[in-house]
């Protein structure tokens, strides 16, 4: 008797916040690329927002980073393609528990919106609410550790 074809688990829905997207972008050989990988094979979506990828776009544009307008297009076609737009309305802004940096409500709301399995963050503020939502907020090694195990 054959195996039985098991339904594939679909994809983890994910929200990477900023600092974690910029860094697997940006730095081919950093300890974050491992996650453009997943994403580009469907190992999980990542979902994105308006307000998350305008964030993004305008922190790969710091002078820091020395890219010009091509290099920069560049970068954002290794995530844009990959991610699933949700549009986050003003109600799924007041659903998810508020968190001590306005700027990071931003994710949250996009995580209830876009019903997210998981936040992938090293910001202590969204790390401290972990626990306090239906989706999980897990820290890049954690999060690693869970695709590992899938």
């Amino acid at each position: 008797m054959g195996k039985k074809n098991q339904p594939e688990t679909p994809p983890l829905r994910v929200v990477l916040d900023s600092n974690v997207a910029v860094s697997a972008l940006l730095f081919r050989h950093g300890e974050l690329a491992w996650l453009r990988t997943f994403w580009q094979s469907r190992h999980f979506i990542p979902l994105a927002s308006r307000a998350t990828i305008e964030e993004i776009l305008r922190v790969i544009g710091y002078e820091k980073f020395h890219l010009g307008k091509s290099e920069m297009e560049e970068v954002a076609a290794l995530y844009l393609p990959h991610v699933e737009i949700i549009t986050v309305t003003e109600p799924a802004r007041r659903k998810p528990p508020v968190c001590r940096d306005p700027g990071d409500q931003e994710f949250l709301a996009l995580a209830h919106a876009g019903n997210a399995d998981v936040i992938v963050t090293g910001d202590k503020a969204l790390l401290e609410l972990s626990g306090k939502t239906r989706f999980a907020i897990e820290s890049p090694a954690a999060f690693r550790r869970r695709l590992a195990a899938s």
